[in-house]
């Protein structure tokens, strides 16, 4: 395989291209990005796990030790020190490793890359609607002109040359019949809420449904952010109640003995987005469970986990209704496969007129994705 250079005096040159070996840290820090997603932002944890990994698979290799690593995480800026007021002005040990930022988004990185793959540079700025108009991004699409068209999308060199191919070149004549226009894409922004299940069961049954749920999260907000920078994007968990969390929580997520308030997360997500001027709206709701609880206008929860709880069902149907009205779809990836569970879900969203998808774990985070970019490019 060769590889390009580019000298100033003689254009571009080639030359062997040799791949470097991944270094000590590189490679030690893949693998410590994802018992850090695991572990939930638990430092500690997470080098416990690196350390029983290193016994059995002998993660460090020459010389290059745990110790090693973990300065090289505070050199680098991915780590730092938070000393205890009390125990600062007292001299007593030492203080708290932290995440910092840049190792926050790093996990959003990783995640996205895992999820999504490695996103082409050719695929930035794909970012249309089907609406057609003047005063867009050119899309090199050409058709004949129409009475009332404005005069501005006339490609000038495609009429001339029909002119030609019409009349010939020794009587060379425009006339309306030769002239050419050149279509153009409005640009659209997106707001979504996502909505993530944090109630008790996404870590029953021997199974994590938590993680995937968050890397999913990690990596849509990481996409957004590279591909749509115009998007918006809000996360919002729901367990007894339901609350939003900013982007930088993320990789510390866990699940809490709660119920499944699906209402309440319907309402916040639904107030967030009657506050965004976009015209292009949605939910996106990740659960494995059915809705258990609501809360009651005394504020007390309403709960009842045994089978679907009419009251509560029938509460979630009318916000699927309501955010219909709003013209908001929910796209609900449910995580399960209960039978009543499933017949459930497709009234929900018959009643949104929404989607659902009835999904395992290991496709979940190409589904979201497939199905953001089909969202955008349909909805006007």
């Amino acid at each position: 395989m060769k590889g390009i250079g580019f000298n100033f005096s003689k254009g571009l040159t080639f030359s062997k291209h040799i791949p470097k070996d991944i270094s000590h840290f590189d490679r030690v820090f893949d693998i410590f990005k994802e018992l850090l997603t695991h572990t939930s932002g638990d430092l500690d944890e997470a080098f416990t796990w690196l350390n029983t990994l290193d016994k059995e698979y002998e993660v460090f290799k020459d010389d290059y030790s745990l110790n090693d690593f973990k300065e090289d995480l505070k050199k680098r800026g991915y780590i730092k020190e938070e000393i205890d007021p009390e125990e600062g002005n007292s001299g007593k040990g030492k203080g708290k490793d932290l995440l910092t930022a840049k190792l926050e988004s790093a996990l959003r990185k990783h995640a996205l890359d895992q999820i999504f793959g490695k996103l082409k540079k050719s695929g930035l700025g794909n970012h249309k609607t089907t609406k057609i108009g003047v005063g867009g991004e050119q899309e090199g699409e050409h058709r004949p002109y129409q009475y009332g068209d404005d005069l501005s999308i006339v490609n000038m060199t495609e009429s001339l040359k029909n002119a030609q191919i019409n009349n010939g070149i020794e009587d060379l004549k425009l006339t309306e019949n030769d002239l050419i226009v050149e279509e153009s894409k409005h640009m659209a922004q997106m707001s979504t809420v996502l909505m993530i299940d944090i109630s008790h069961s996404m870590i029953l049954y021997g199974e994590d449904r938590i993680t995937p749920a968050k890397k999913v999260a990690m990596a849509l907000v990481e996409l957004i952010k590279r591909k749509y920078p115009k998007d918006t994007i809000d996360i919002i968990v729901f367990g007894n109640e339901a609350w939003p969390i900013k982007i930088k929580e993320l990789p510390y997520l866990k699940v809490g003995p709660y119920h499944t308030n699906t209402v309440a997360g319907l309402e916040l997500a639904m107030d967030i987005l009657r506050r965004k001027r976009n015209t292009n709206k949605q939910i996106f709701m990740i659960t494995d469970g059915k809705p258990s609880c609501i809360t009651l206008p005394s504020g007390e929860s309403y709960k009842n986990s045994v089978g679907l709880d009419e009251t509560i069902v029938a509460k979630c149907l009318n916000k699927a209704a309501e955010a219909r009205k709003l013209k908001i779809p929910i796209t609900t990836f449910m995580i399960a496969q209960d039978p009543y569970l499933r017949q459930f879900v497709e009234i929900f969203t018959a009643r949104n007129n929404g989607k659902a998808f009835l999904t395992g774990l290991s496709g979940l985070g190409q589904m979201i994705f497939e199905d953001y970019e089909k969202n955008r490019i349909k909805r006007i």
